[in-house]
């Protein structure tokens, strides 16, 4: 019996190994796959609601942390590592930064300015809203990162941007502070009348307040689209 019993106990450290190697090749499977879909998603520019975050609080439920593990560990680490490395630059880049008075372009660690805001216009799938409760509203416009909000969506939180700034500051953010956020800001700076079109809201209206700002191609030309189908045609009417 004792010899049957150490069998057994020798049998299961044997198969611990091999255990282990399937469940990380499962693991690895699995984040390949998961990663491939987002990164389909990332392309497609749809999808933005997989994640479950809610559009009312701007939180991300336990379940999304456990089932999207590979999707979020990753973010999470590089946005930590990323705003560390901005703190330490010789030119240190701020959590978020007021380019125009009362206007802020932050990322997700804005919560950090400890400020209460008139709006906050949030456009990160990845990260939950730290400044809900500091905030007298909320609009959140997720969008992939690197991915401008559809023209449709800009219009949307431009026009929300405006009322929330009659109750106070209004902060625009996605992770870093640097494109989604750049570019919602625009729209809102021409939306608000302190610029007459977007190129203008981007090179004096934020650069020079925010230099890290950037634009990418899409971003660009999602600006462009809204710029001429909601203050162009406007114009010539």
């Amino acid at each position: 019996s004792t010899s049957t019993s150490n069998a057994g106990v020798g049998v299961g450290f044997e198969l611990s190994p091999a255990m282990m190697r399937l469940g990380t090749a499962a693991i690895l499977k699995y984040s390949a796959i998961l990663n491939g879909i987002i990164a389909a998603l990332f392309k497609l520019e749809v999808g933005m609601g997989l994640i479950g975050k809610s559009s009312t609080t701007g939180q991300i439920p336990f379940w999304s942390y456990v089932l999207y593990f590979p999707f979020h560990l990753p973010s999470i680490l590089y946005t930590k590592i990323h705003a560390n490395n901005d703190r330490k630059k010789k030119v240190k880049v701020p959590v978020a930064s007021e380019v125009q008075p009362g206007w802020w372009v932050g990322g997700t660690y804005s919560n950090e300015l400890n400020k209460d805001w008139g709006g906050v216009i949030d456009l990160t799938v990845e990260f939950p809203e730290r400044c809900f409760h500091s905030s007298k509203s909320y609009l959140l416009c997720a969008s992939w990162d690197g991915v401008p909000p559809s023209p449709e969506k800009l219009e949307e939180a431009a026009v929300f941007a405006v009322e929330a700034r009659k109750k106070g500051d209004v902060l625009v953010h996605c992770a870093h502070g640097r494109g989604r956020s750049t570019t919602l800001m625009c729209a809102a700076l021409v939306r608000a009348g302190l610029y007459d079109n977007w190129e203008d809201a981007f090179e004096k209206g934020i650069k020079p307040g925010r230099s890290v700002c950037k634009l990418n191609r899409r971003m660009r030309n999602a600006l462009t689209e809204w710029q001429t189908k909601y203050v162009d045609s406007k114009k010539s009417n």
